[in-house]
């Protein structure tokens, strides 16, 4: 599991006072930045492999300004070129939003999918999901 800590903002609250639902899937992408240094090591947006093509967000409980959350992120799938991600979201030992998103290993260039390397497959395996939803 790869496991990020987010401090929410104040920006982030909304008029009733709990953390906007347009933040969180902010908050997923932000618990994929190791992932996405696996398939682009620079970072460098000309090279970029990842490309979203679905993601789905339930939410399960309010998520407040004040506290920090875990963005707990775990592979679920891994295919020849695309991989799901199942992403938890946790404040105050609850949990407050659950999802999945879809990438495809992309060649911005060639506009084509491209396999997942072995290597890159291996260092996902060490983040399987094992647990029942």
């Amino acid at each position: 599991m790869y496991k990020t800590i987010i401090e929410p903002r104040v920006s982030e609250t909304d008029g009733i006072g709990h953390i906007n639902n347009t933040t969180v899937p902010i908050w997923f992408e932000a618990g994929r930045n190791e992932i996405f240094k696996l398939f682009t090591p620079d970072n460098k947006f000309n090279n970029w492999k990842m490309i979203i093509i679905n993601m789905k967000v339930d939410y399960i409980s309010q998520t407040f300004f004040g506290e920090n959350v875990s963005v707990c992120t775990w592979v679920k799938k891994i295919g020849n070129s695309s991989l799901q991600l199942y992403e938890e979201l946790w404040q105050d030992d609850r949990l407050c939003a659950k999802g999945t998103v879809t990438y495809v290993n992309f060649n911005l260039k060639t506009q084509r999918s491209e396999p997942i390397s072995n290597s890159i497959k291996q260092e996902l395996e060490n983040h399987i999901f094992d647990r029942i939803e």
